[in-house]
Formats: C-alpha cells, sequence, structure tokens
C-alpha cells in the first residue's frame, strides 16, 4: 500500500532552488508540511513564503551539526514530527588533476570543500534527522521514514575535471547501502537518486549554444530534465515502501563521454 504524501511532513535541504525546490514545491502541494533548508543567504525564506503557511525556512548550513541540529528543532516544534529527508545541497568544483597548460595541480582545498558539503554534509543530515524519524509510531510493515540523497551520473562516467564533484557523489552511492542497513531495524528506509543534466540554475547560467550542446548528448528525450521530473521520482520514492538501498538514474540514458 502506498505512503501518503498528505499530512506527510519533510525536511529538504538545497530548497531554495533547482532540484530541492521543485521537490519542496511537489510535496506541498500534494498535501505536506516541508522544512526548507538552505544557506540564509540564499532565496530560501522567500521560496517558503511563496508555498504558503506548510513551509519553513531554517538558514542551514549542512555541514555544521548546530544548525541541522536547529532545523530538526524546528521541524518538530513546528510540525511535531519528521517523516521523510531529502538531500539536494550540494556544490560543483571542476578542475582537472593537473593543468599541464598553467603547470598548476588540483587544489587540495577545493577537493576537501566539495567532499566535505556534497559527502560529509550529506552524511551529517542522515545521521542527525534518523533519531527524529526513528522516533515516530510505526506505519504499516513498521515503516517509520525515509531518506533520499541526492547522487549524480557523475558517479559513474564522470568526465575530465570532475575528480572531486564524481568522488564526492560516488560516495553518496556507496553509502546507500550499508546506510539502509544500518537504519533498517529502526524501520527508516534510504536510497539515492543520479540524475543527469538537469535545467537547474548552474546550467541555466549557460549559454543557449552550450545548453543545446548538452541536451543534444541525452539520447531520449533529447533535452535537459526538468526539475519537477526530480520531485516526481523523489515522491514516488517516498510512496513506494519496498523501494529501499538502492541508487536510481535519472538521465535520458545518458551516459557520459571524457
Amino acid at each position: 500500500m502506498a505512503i501518503p504524501i498528505k499530512g506527510l511532513v519533510g525536511l529538504v535541504t538545497g530548497a531554495a532552488s533547482g532540484l530541492g525546490k521543485a521537490t519542496a514545491s511537489r510535496l506541498i502541494k500534494n498535501g505536506a508540511k516541508v522544512v526548507l533548508c538552505d544557506l540564509g543567504n540564499s532565496d530560501g525564506a522567500k521560496v517558503a513564503e511563496e508555498l504558503g503557511k506548510n513551509a519553513v525556512f531554517c538558514s542551514v548550513d549542512v555541514t555544521s551539526e548546530d544548525d541541522v541540529q536547529a532545523a530538526l528543532d524546528v521541524t518538530k516544534k513546528k510540525f511535531g514530527k519528521l517523516d521523510a529527508v531529502v538531500n539536494c545541497a550540494g556544490i560543483g568544483v571542476a578542475f582537472q588533476t593537473y593543468n599541464f597548460n598553467k603547470d598548476k595541480p588540483h587544489q587540495q582545498k577545493e577537493f576537501e570543500r566539495c567532499i566535505l558539503v556534497n559527502t560529509c554534509g550529506t552524511f551529517n543530515v542522515i545521521r542527525l534527522a534518523s533519531g527524529l524519524l526513528g522516533a515516530n509510531d510505526p506505519g504499516p510493515d513498521g515503516n517509520k521514514g525515509v531518506i533520499i540523497n541526492t547522487a549524480s551520473v557523475a558517479a559513474y562516467d564522470g568526465q575530465r575535471g570532475q575528480a572531486a564533484y564524481a568522488a564526492s557523489k560516488g560516495a553518496i552511492v556507496a553509502m546507500t547501502l550499508p546506510i539502509a542497513r544500518d537504519l533498517a531495524q529502526a524501520g527508516i528506509r534510504v536510497n539515492a537518486i543520479a540524475p543527469g543534466l538537469f535545467d537547474t540554475p548552474l546550467l541555466a547560467s549557460l549559454p543557449d549554444k552550450v545548453r543545446k550542446f548538452l541536451a543534444d548528448t541525452i539520447p531520449f528525450p533529447k533535452r535537459l530534465g526538468h526539475p519537477d521530473e526530480f520531485a516526481q521520482l523523489a515522491q514516488s520514492i517516498i510512496e513506494n515502501p519496498v523501494l529501499n538501498g538502492e541508487v536510481i538514474r535519472l538521465d535520458g540514458a545518458l551516459r557520459m563521454m571524457p
């Protein structure tokens, strides 16, 4: 039996734009209440206001234990529980391992920053949110909640200049199953989505010619993914009680070339 979205309480990171914003919006439109988490200088507060009374914004750096715990405290105080976590917060880093034209190596601090935000930030939210999810009364099959993380196709076929980004997303892929096994005893499911090329603010900043080139590399459909299509899959994962420990590619059969 499908888990209903109506009445559900969700927490979405990276919710001020792109995939996170689309996910928060879709959940609320289907009857959920959502805590939107993003950096304080983002449009998160504006987005929450637009989404109405069932949305609340929290300024959160996902690498900060204090920030994440504060958002969880707001969730419990405002809505009384937490049923679903969707981790969309992340950054992109694009440097080759060694730039021979400039005789310059990849900056170690940039590699570490990408891992810190994308991998460690995701795990920070998971580890802290698990306690609130596990406090729920069990539903059918003992279900208490679900966590959805955002990986990337770069985890499988990262391009030149994506060593840091691919490593950070590859770690999310690799930790999906063990975390699902860790949390199974508490009735918490863990899955991940590995999106391909989506029409997010990052790609929106590129020239039309480049955007068209990227879209043409996708076998079918030959276009960038819409953020709501990511959100649709996130909703399906929440609703399907048997889906657990899985990473789902959402990429139009894209396989990144070198």
